[in-house]
């Protein structure tokens, strides 16, 4: 699954694109734990921008499970931005928006992490 990434200020906005299911859940959850390692090093939050996440599936809820759970042990932040409708309507059916800060867009999530970071995403 690609997943890129970009720096606003104290956050980084990590994009993965596809379909979270347990085809891809396992390089998903590497790829995603080294990005929260490099939150943790330099002082970030983590913003997983999920508008490129066609499907989420038990197996996908699970490694943003482990993700959460990774990122409350490193004092670390990581809060879901911009899912698309049916990935939105799986993380409200689940509870897992009660896990897991969800926010409609990029740029809200940026703000709940602090205004600098969204300043820095309006600026491109």
């Amino acid at each position: 699954m690609p997943l890129s990434h970009r720096s606003y200020g104290a956050a980084r906005v990590v994009s993965p694109r596809g379909r979270l299911d347990h085809d891809n859940c396992e390089g998903f959850q590497r790829d995603l734990a080294a990005q929260l390692d490099a939150c943790t090093q330099e002082g970030a939050a983590l913003v997983l921008d999920m508008s490129g996440i066609e499907y989420v599936s038990s197996a996908g809820l699970r490694c943003l499970m482990i993700a959460a759970k990774q990122a409350a042990t490193r004092a670390s932040r990581i809060v879901v931005a911009s899912p698309q409708p049916v990935v939105a309507e799986i993380l409200q059916i689940s509870r897992f928006n009660l896990v897991l800060p969800v926010f409609g867009t990029t740029r809200e999530a940026l703000a709940s992490i602090s205004p600098q970071a969204a300043q820095a995403f309006d600026k491109g």
